[in-house]
């Protein structure tokens, strides 16, 4: 590939796919805008970056975290910018009180909001999916998670949004509001805190600062960084993952059809999703040392963006890889991360598609286009989905 490609390019954003297997067929790691990253696009290759935290190290991201117009970001501090074995030490605390656990507890609110979700469309009138559908969902289980009323659910897609936007082409005119979405989301999360220490529940903070290894425990900042954490990856990401798998089910109504006669094939098409439209697209790291990679060096400090969604079409892993294909033997993917870093959440995002899918299948009609033409996509480098999706509700 002579030039450079840049991966938020409109025409890249609206189908990355065709772009990614060319750059696995003739540059399997190459450099990419912005920024002359380096891009990785072959299953081995990404699953190289993601496990050897010696040669790629996770701190990486802190170059977009970090902004001199930012001075506090509690981000930075975050597991997910760290290296072991301190990174190894906080995920084992945070893993005793976040995890597969916290799914049944927070099922009903799931289901809740989707049984409202439906209640809103109506036979004919085209509605925002991603607005009034997917968001609620992860809205309702973070808002429980985090201690947090649920009426401020609303504000978490206004939340989510300032804190993916940090990095060096933020423009100017949103710096401000970021830095006050920073400074009053801190301050709900510190009030949270301070009442589960006075006087603890059985939710997700109190068991995050009850949770105790060999004498170590999470400290009050160690805390806010990981539930800000939590709102950032598992508010976007989820509401990304709902809305292609429902796009999805408009380009198949024989998928659809299928998973209302059987919804026992609900987990088989999400995973399928996941790898093949999936909501994650990359994670970054740091060359720690110069380090050889698919056939080229990258030098000491090289930015490095394993592309996850490029890894779930390598077509030497996966037998046709651009068919959607349910029956696709269990094979192990990286739409949650690999290794270390593997996704904490995972379990919950799966539940969360689940519930919202099982419950639009209970309907009788279907969910179609509403507006023709192009989807407006969001512009990031980590996460890819559509900023809204116009459907119709169909007998």
């Amino acid at each position: 590939m002579p030039e450079r490609v840049n991966l938020l390019a409109p025409d890249v954003r609206a189908n990355p796919y065709p772009v990614y297997a060319e750059m696995r067929r003739s540059s399997p790691v190459c450099q990419v805008e912005p920024g002359g990253l380096w891009a990785v696009t072959r299953y081995d290759d990404v699953s190289r970056v993601l496990t050897d935290a010696g040669a790629f190290s996770s701190q990486g991201a802190r170059v977009l975290a970090i902004q001199p117009w930012l001075p506090h970001n509690p981000l930075v501090d975050s597991m997910v910018l760290m290296d072991p074995p301190q990174h190894t030490k906080n995920r084992a605390l945070v893993s005793k009180a976040f995890g597969a656990q916290i799914v049944p507890r927070v099922e009903p609110l799931l289901r809740a909001a989707a049984e409202k979700g439906v209640k809103r469309m109506r036979e004919g009138q085209p509605f925002d999916f991603c607005s009034d559908f997917a968001a609620p969902l992860p809205a309702a289980a973070i808002a429980d998670l985090l201690g947090l009323d649920q009426a401020l659910g609303a504000e978490f897609r206004r939340w989510t949004e300032d804190l993916v936007s940090v990095g060096p082409m933020t423009p100017p005119e949103a710096m401000e509001r970021i830095r006050g979405t920073v400074s009053e989301l801190e301050k709900c999360l510190m009030e949270v805190i301070q009442a589960r220490r006075a006087a603890p529940r059985g939710d997700l903070v109190s068991d995050l600062l009850r949770a105790e290894i060999d004498g170590a425990r999470l400290s009050d900042p160690d805390v806010v960084s990981f539930l800000f954490l939590l709102l950032m990856a598992g508010f976007e990401t989820t509401a990304h993952l709902l809305a292609h798998a429902v796009l999805l089910l408009t380009e198949y109504p024989d998928v659809h059809d299928r998973l209302r006669r059987d919804r026992s094939l609900v987990p088989a098409f999400v995973q399928e999703v996941l790898r093949f439209q999936p909501a994650v697209h990359s994670v970054m790291r740091v060359a720690a040392q110069d380090t050889a990679l698919g056939g080229v060096t990258l030098p000491k400090g090289s930015l490095v963006l394993a592309l996850i969604a490029s890894a779930g079409r390598d077509d030497a892993y996966f037998k046709d890889p651009d068919r959607f294909d349910m029956e696709r033997p269990p094979q192990v993917g990286m739409p949650f991360g690999h290794g270390p870093h593997a996704c904490l959440g995972a379990a919950l995002a799966r539940a969360e598609a689940r519930i919202g899918l099982e419950v639009l299948l209970s309907l009788p009609g279907r969910l179609e286009r509403a507006r023709p033409g192009p989807i407006d996509w969001n512009v990031s480098l980590t996460v890819r989905g559509p900023r809204a999706l116009w459907l119709r509700y169909v007998e």
